[in-house]
């Protein structure tokens, strides 16, 4: 049996095709040929063929119309249309039939094999090339990660590495996969040394070394915007990492113009103290100090996130923004299906505006809680095209798309992000100590400190204390806080699940996008 790829060319002018033919048999391909589409769709109902060349204008059935029932015999057999036709309708409809190229004759042979290598070779070009490209890159990068000493340094290197993983993930070369996840760990390694060694002293000198962070986002990126937009939008998605934002942009490219970046999660890198300090624009203790009314420790009863919205307004109002904006927060999948269909009618008055949706951070704690979902987001990719796929065909996917329709700028941003976790490390506290694994406060506590990264004076870090004698510890890399009693079945439970409060490039370098409609 020949392993030769089977070529079918529908043209009414074949016998003028022959020294196409030649070139093709030259270069590997198998071809047949017919003259109508007739006799086109019969030998596609009863022979195998990998592609299919078709000329548009044609006694008879019409490219198109042969193209159509082509679809609907085999829907994933690839067709190029090779045709003298022009006519813009004819081009718009035919990509919109999802055809793989569109050539118009006289073409060159050389154009049409490059289209049929984009058909019948692309994935392994493109393999191919990523992984010369990582080859290539992969002392540069080891270098960048051994001599990094500023935090603009380690968001370079943690974007290399999520490209390099992206397009190597495409391939099917485990090995080098393999490589470059290994150089992940080494550079999540040296990126926790690096905290441990610069975090305190960010928070010295009135805080003016501080890179951009939870408190202070919103006031050097959202707001100046707010002077020359129009019309803003913050489209906060609870838990979202860098790789899942960049993995989800695809589906804005093509009606808007992106500016994205990296900015650093506070610790800990949770809910209740990164998300409350972006809404406030102060560090926790601030808000402690300021807004008692607010802020609540870990060991007070009740929900922890419950003050987003006031804590907006009052950093509006210190900012001397006076509007006043629209506020909507999604945690239900129901809730995003009614704003979005009465979304026009919400915002009409708003010139701002805020989004917060609640879905990846509740599908990371489904996947802790569930055997299934822990099956289906089993590593990092698997929990990625989770994500993609969830968007995809979300509310807030919806909510986006209305809002850009409205002329609204929009900032899509995060909390903090996650880390699948590993390695259990043993620590004992007293009773009401936090149930984080991945960061805990309380006071004589008990653990080996060369494992985490310790704040023994939480108010240098501008973190509260729910005691006097109070500190916190930080689980680093993909470490986990685990406890003593019933230490096997807690390791069972919680090893391979998605994780945040702690010290990783994962949780704490964290995106922000500025998307700008291109109507």
């Amino acid at each position: 049996m020949s392993n030769k790829f089977r070529v079918l060319w529908v043209d009414d002018e074949i016998d003028l095709l022959t020294p196409y033919f030649q070139f093709l048999n030259g270069k590997g391909y198998e071809l047949s040929s017919v003259s109508n589409g007739n006799d086109a769709i019969e030998l596609i109902r009863n022979q195998v063929f990998d592609l299919v060349l078709l000329d548009e204008n044609m006694p008879g059935m019409s490219g198109l119309q042969v193209v159509d029932e082509i679809k609907k015999i085999k829907p994933q057999l690839p067709i190029i249309m090779v045709t003298k036709s022009e006519e813009e309708n004819i081009m718009d409809s035919a990509i919109g039939s999802n055809i793989a190229d569109y050539l118009i004759k006289p073409v060159n042979p050389n154009q049409l094999l490059l289209a049929i290598k984009k058909v019948f070779d692309k994935v392994k070009l493109v393999s191919e090339k990523s992984l010369q490209l990582y080859q290539s890159e992969f002392n540069k990068l080891s270098q960048q990660i051994t001599f990094a000493d500023n935090i603009d340094d380690w968001k370079n290197i943690y974007k290399n590495i999520i490209y390099f993983e992206n397009q190597l993930e495409q391939t099917d070369n485990d090995s080098m996969l393999g490589v470059l996840q290994a150089q992940r760990i080494e550079s999540n390694h040296s990126f926790c040394k690096y905290i441990k060694n610069n975090y305190v002293q960010w928070f010295s000198d009135t805080k003016s070394s501080l890179p951009l962070n939870s408190a202070n986002l919103l006031s050097k990126k959202y707001f100046p915007l707010l002077k020359s937009e129009p019309k803003m939008a913050l489209i906060l998605i609870d838990n979202l990492r860098f790789d899942h934002w960049e993995a989800i942009s695809k589906f804005f490219y093509n009606d808007f113009n992106i500016e994205s970046d990296l900015y650093l999660s506070i610790l800990p890198t949770t809910t209740s103290y990164a998300r409350n300090a972006l809404f406030a624009g102060l560090m926790p203790s601030e808000i402690e100090k300021i807004f008692p009314e607010i802020w609540k420790n870990d060991d007070d009863e009740g929900l922890k996130n419950l003050y987003e919205e006031e804590l907006m307004k009052k950093q509006c109002l210190r900012l001397g923004v006076s509007d006043s904006f629209f506020f909507k927060k999604i945690i239900a999948n129901n809730d995003g299906r009614n704003f979005s269909e009465n979304i026009h009618n919400t915002i009409q008055k708003y010139n701002h505006g805020v989004v917060i949706y609640n879905f990846i951070d509740i599908l990371s704690h489904s996947q802790t809680e569930s055997r299934t979902m822990r099956e289906l987001a089993n590593s990092d990719e698997s929990y990625r095209s989770l994500v993609v796929s969830w968007f995809e065909h979300s509310p807030l996917f919806e909510i986006m798309k209305k809002l850009a329709e409205e002329k609204y700028t929009l900032f899509v941003t995060t909390d903090h992000g996650s880390i699948r976790v590993e390695k259990p490390i043993k620590v004992i506290g007293e009773r009401n100590l936090n149930t984080n694994l991945r960061y805990k406060q309380g006071r004589n506590m008990n653990y080996n400190p060369k494992e985490v990264f310790e704040i023994k004076d939480p108010a240098k870090v501008y973190l509260p204390k729910s005691m006097v004698t109070s500190s916190y510890i930080f689980a680093t890399q993909n470490d986990f806080f685990a406890y003593p009693n019933n230490y096997s079945q807690y390791v069972g439970m919680y090893r391979n699940t998605f994780q945040h409060g702690g010290v990783s490039m994962d949780e704490m370098l964290v995106p922000y996008a500025i998307l700008k409609t291109k109507q």
